[in-house]
């Protein structure tokens, strides 16, 4: 049976035009964007959060671009619908036009993700034209870089004006097809959306963004220790799972589990 159409690069941009708001939200694996796909979202990225969010670590850093392959290539088998994007682990677009062709060329190769993502503006709009060039989509990333956390000293609201500005305008023109804007004040995040012709896809940016994306381990409630400002929690599957594991676990210790039902004559 022939899978269900994908959303593609140009109708995701042309969601801008037609005035319809764009969800995306992260997905690590398979059962889980199997899932985000199903409720309908337009789209899905593999972030480089997964080195927080799936292995613990402190920042997202130092995933690399293997790992990111791995878990890109569970989530594109499981997407029938949405447009899945995938990030570009740090340095890899900082590595030279060549180097970063070659390593979001292996994450498109290898997965059915259809675009890639990254970090900067100005800087970049070599990079991002050159991916574009390469026949490579490009989702560009302004406003707060979880990659440049110790150059930002933390994670903090970006505030300068005409650098954002800047940011936006230098992507666009380089090719990007859509852009996340990560902790901005919600008034410059409404500035930057009505000066480019791209999708906005706010996270802390404010309500006048064209989309917003949300880790998905923030939405169900499953993160433990700090959640951001912007983060909305939809659900507490945290609480669930504890309760369901606690249970599970006094009926082994009482001799309730497994019953005659969950087993064979």
């Amino acid at each position: 049976m022939p899978r269900p159409k994908r959303i593609t690069v140009p109708e995701f941009t042309a969601f801008k035009k037609a005035g319809h708001k764009i969800s995306m939200l992260t997905a690590y694996d398979y059962p889980t964007a199997q899932l985000v796909d199903e409720a309908g979202v337009e789209g899905i990225l593999v972030g480089d959060s997964l080195s927080m969010v799936v292995q613990g670590r402190e920042n997202t850093l130092p995933v690399t671009l293997e790992e990111m392959l791995y878990h890109a290539e569970m989530v594109g088998r499981a997407v029938d619908r949405a447009l899945v994007v995938v990030d570009m682990p740090f340095p890899s677009n900082h590595l030279g036009k060549y180097k970063a062709i070659d390593f979001a060329g292996r994450i498109l190769k290898e997965s059915r993700a259809q675009a890639v993502k990254l970090e900067g503006g100005v800087e970049q709009a070599d990079v991002i034209q050159a991916l574009v060039s390469a026949g490579i989509p490009v989702m560009a990333h302004c406003g707060l870089g979880p990659q440049s956390v110790h150059q930002l000293g933390g994670y903090r609201v970006q505030r300068n004006r005409l650098d954002l500005l800047s940011d936006a305008q230098a992507a666009t023109q380089a090719g990007a097809f859509a852009m996340v804007l990560e902790c901005v004040p919600s008034r410059l995040g409404a500035e930057i959306t009505e000066s480019i012709a791209i999708p906005t896809i706010g996270i802390g940016a404010g309500p006048s963004c064209d989309g917003q994306v949300l880790v998905v381990s923030d939405l169900l409630g499953l993160t433990s220790g700090y959640v951001p400002k912007f983060a909305k929690q939809y659900a507490n599957l945290k609480g669930t799972i504890v309760e369901a594991v606690t249970q599970y676990r006094d009926e082994v210790r009482d001799g309730v589990f497994p019953s005659d039902e969950h087993g064979y004559a």
